[in-house]
């Protein structure tokens, strides 16, 4: 079995879920690049969540590549001021010059 370079493609963040078909089907995983067969256990990874570009990889793969999950990247992302805050900007009277 030969091993091609293979990498995945830049995203922020990606979608992960378990995956396991009774298809007859081969895949290759992008993150190793060897040979993935349907009916084993194995993850679909997706990024940023487009269900278009998602893949089929090793779950060993994935977690040893500590992919970044959606609520990982969110807790980095500043935050917006809350409801409270915004409807007190609501209530407070103009400044005036």
């Amino acid at each position: 079995m030969t091993r091609r370079s293979h990498s995945l493609e830049p995203a922020a963040w990606w979608a992960v879920r378990r995956a396991q078909n009774l298809k007859p089907a081969t895949y290759r995983c992008p993150i190793c690049g060897y040979r993935l067969h349907a009916m084993s256990p194995h993850v679909l990874i997706s990024p940023e969540g487009d269900t278009s570009r998602r893949r089929h990889a090793h779950a060993e793969c994935v977690a040893a590549r500590q992919l970044t999950t959606y609520d990982e990247w969110r807790k980095t992302q500043p935050r917006g001021p809350g409801l409270l805050e915004r409807v007190a900007r609501l209530l407070r009277p103009p400044k005036r010059p």
